[in-house]
């Protein structure tokens, strides 16, 4: 016999007792039918089915208290550990039959959906823009030469397990010392993981692992991009960074400095396995369209089957989407790319209450306008306008991560229901 099954035997490992409580529940079981079986008078009968059922409240108790046993082992915080094993097998047996979907993007939107859609599927993939340099992400770029972490880092913490200490920890920004003075741990963790491997997607696996996320993330390309807009007064603006900050003349041209750049294989295979591709919530220029721009993402989406979604922003933003509508910034997709990249378009239809207004009014953001002309001409485009009540108005306006989940999985529900009548 093998010695590490003895151990099992060992004094202190509190499942010995339980072992042989079950043993003698399944004895009186056994006992308990063949009384039943054999003996003729009612009153035997009686006492047999007594049997039984004591057999079964021993097994029961003997059961619960091994698994207890082993929770408060395999699994931290012993107070929580019935309920985290409760999601654990949620998870496994129910989100992993739901619907594949990519999400495209970057920035706090796309981290805000996936939050939501983490509790519908586990079959998700975050294909992540890697186009930013600014703030704690630029400086990590211009310093060691890394992809940005920063949008990359709030899509791990959004589909982690437990978004509690370790999300809170990934999240920390230092706001004394030098040089660590605006760095987000995260950002500086995944910076260490990609030097040690000497690969940035495996320092992200890596990071995965450590967070226990529901899905996967990858970055759009791993090649090293600039993002470039052209103004309507012909002026360039080099630098995601610098685009969201500079006002003036509206944006005619988007393109990467790097124009040739190859999408991730993981990227590419998911796109072509979905049921879904979630494009936004986020910035229209400067989150969700650099991924657009790389070919090989491009052209997978254009080619796959699944439901392509564009989810609008719900408020414009300065320097970028001054004065858009909904169908401004389907126009602005379909320009840069392909009209086969949207079939579908949610657009917020819910009010914005008068202090959040003159709060965004006095940054120069209103909300995105959905009227009359916008649905005739997404109907002539043959893309389907879902309207729904998706703004999160409590301190910031911003999406609602279950409303919005919830308009997506509609969307995906009605589409099986015709497929399948």
């Amino acid at each position: 016999m093998n010695i590490k099954r003895l151990k099992w035997l060992y004094p202190g490992m509190l499942v010995k007792r339980w072992i042989s409580l079950s043993i003698f529940g399944i004895l009186m079981i056994s006992m308990g039918f063949v009384i039943a079986i054999f003996e003729q008078k009612p009153e035997n009968k009686a006492i047999a089915g007594l049997i039984i059922v004591l057999g079964i409240v021993c097994v029961i108790i003997a059961v619960k208290r091994i698994l207890k046993s082993l929770m408060t082992v395999l699994l931290p915080e012993p107070a929580r550990a019935e309920d985290r094993l409760v999601d654990k097998i949620y998870e496994r047996r129910i989100l992993e039959k739901g619907p594949k979907i990519v999400v495209i993007g970057g920035g706090t939107g796309l981290s805000t959906l996936l939050t939501g859609l983490k509790q519908k599927t586990s079959n998700i993939t975050a294909i992540v823009t890697v186009a930013d340099d600014g703030g704690s992400s630029g400086r990590l770029r211009e310093e060691f030469g890394v992809l940005p972490p920063g949008d990359i880092r709030n899509c791990l913490v959004a589909l982690a397990d437990s978004e509690d200490l370790l999300g809170a920890l990934f999240q920390f920004r230092f706001k004394a010392g030098k040089g660590l003075e605006g760095h987000n741990f995260g950002n500086l963790f995944i910076t260490a993981l990609s030097r040690i491997t000497g690969d940035f997607a495996k320092a992200i696996r890596e990071s995965s692992k450590v967070l226990a996320i529901r899905g996967r993330v990858f970055p759009a390309t791993l090649q090293k991009v600039k993002l470039v807009a052209r103004r309507k007064d012909g002026r360039e603006t080099v630098g995601e960074s610098r685009i969201r900050e500079e006002k003036g003349s509206p944006i005619d041209k988007l393109y990467l400095m790097s124009e040739h750049c190859k999408a991730t294989r993981e990227s590419v295979d998911a796109i072509r396995e979905a049921d879904a591709v979630i494009l936004g919530p986020g910035s229209l220029y400067t989150s969700v369209m650099p991924n657009l721009l790389i070919e090989g993402i491009q052209k997978a989406i254009i080619k796959s089957r699944a439901l392509k979604i564009y989810v609008c922003n719900v408020m414009t933003e300065a320097g970028e989407t001054d004065d858009y509508s909904v169908s401004d910034h389907v126009r602005a997709i379909i320009k840069h790319t392909h009209p086969e990249v949207v079939n579908y378009c949610i657009a917020n239809i819910s009010r914005i209450p008068g202090p959040l207004y003159k709060k965004y009014k006095d940054e120069d953001k209103f909300p995105v306008k959905l009227e009359e002309n916008d649905e005739r001409w997404l109907t002539r485009e043959r893309i389907e306008l879902v309207k729904a009540h998706i703004a999160g108005t409590k301190e910031f306006v911003r999406h609602d991560s279950f409303k919005l989940s919830n308009s997506i999985m509609n969307i995906l529900a009605e589409k099986k229901k015709v497929k399948n009548p």
